[in-house]
């Protein structure tokens, strides 16, 4: 393989096999089944590796590990400072991003196998403050399910505090876990780490459907523009395709299913039609336009739900590192 980017799940496979055999098979007693699958799946494709590529893979994933031990150790602010004196502001703001959103997933893990139902059920009636901060470390479609079914008053009222929420004491965390442990009956470690705030909010709006996501912005709007704005700038909607790069418009194409294509583009403007169509190959181009001529009458509420699935197919291409999507106008820092 040359000097390409790799993946997430490739950069594990190389990890674990510079690891060498006796202190891979240590790693594998920690990952559940699904992840020895996976991370086997992509040792078995992962041919020659420069040692460019090796030495930059290894140094990336030792910043990370170094970065989370310093957050452990002494704190987010004190991380911070450290790891700007060390790398910089922009490498340390990239690692710190990285290295909370993974050590978020860690805590409240019973929550994210529960489903939304009973989760709505139990925390319904808590202060909004308190379902941000649960909601906070939810999977994030759940969190969009929930939100949907609170009561309209509530509903802006938790994504304002999820999107102003920046970080929560140890304290505060372990009693909120503690109750809910009374009733999931489960048992979890605390971390101290970043949670909520305006790009998980944005996480959250993405997996929402686009009726209940218009009603949150309008209302939004009214209580906090600034914010607003700021929420949606972070945000990826299926109009923002116009801004990705060929290669990345190309891939996803590959995973979308024909039919959502059909109904996404019908619905869809000019520009963005265009830019689909002159990133397909022929044939897929003159099938996809056949199949419109011959659609009619299509549903407002079909075509939301096609564009909202390729959504979700461009965001966990993303997030497998397959794709790269511009967000707000940022540039991501490439470590």
């Amino acid at each position: 393989m040359s000097d390409t980017k790799l993946t997430g799940k490739q950069k594990a496979a190389a990890i674990i096999i510079s690891l060498g055999a006796d202190d891979a098979s240590k790693i594998y007693k920690y990952l559940k089944e699904e992840e020895i699958e996976q991370l086997t799946f992509e040792i078995s494709r992962l041919q020659h590796l420069t040692p460019q590529t090796m030495e930059g893979t290894l140094k990336d994933f030792y910043d990370l590990c170094l970065t989370q031990k310093v957050i452990t150790e002494g704190g987010f602010e004190y991380a911070k400072n450290v790891l700007e004196k060390a790398f910089g502001a922009q490498t340390a703001s990239s690692l710190l991003e990285r290295v909370t959103k993974t050590m978020r997933t860690k805590s409240f893990e019973f929550l994210r196998k529960a489903d939304y139902k009973n989760l709505i059920t139990i925390i319904q009636n808590e202060h909004p403050q308190t379902i941000a901060l649960i909601l906070s470390y939810a999977r994030a479609d759940q969190a969009s399910a929930v939100i949907a079914e609170l009561p309209k008053e509530k509903r802006i009222d938790v994504v304002e505090r999820i999107a102003k929420m920046d970080r929560t004491s140890p304290e505060i965390i372990k009693y909120v876990e503690m109750e809910l442990e009374k009733k999931f009956n489960s048992i979890v470690s605390v971390d101290f780490t970043e949670i909520g705030g305006v790009n998980y909010v944005a996480d959250v709006m993405n997996n929402m459907d686009r009726s209940n996501e218009k009603y949150i912005f309008d209302e939004l709007n009214k209580k906090d523009v600034k914010l607003a704005d700021e929420i949606r700038k972070r945000m990826f909607v299926f109009e923002d395709i116009v801004t990705m790069d060929s290669l990345g418009i190309q891939r996803f194409l590959r995973e979308v299913d024909s039919k959502d294509l059909v109904f996404a583009i019908k619905g869809s403007n000019k520009e963005v039609a265009d830019v689909l169509f002159g990133n397909m190959s022929t044939k897929m181009a003159e099938t996809i336009k056949s199949e419109l001529e011959y659609t009619h009458n299509v549903r407002l509420r079909d075509v939301e739900e096609a564009q909202q699935r390729i959504v979700s197919v461009i965001r966990r291409l993303e997030e497998e590192g397959e794709l790269f999507i511009a967000k707000g106008g940022k540039d991501d820092i490439i470590v």
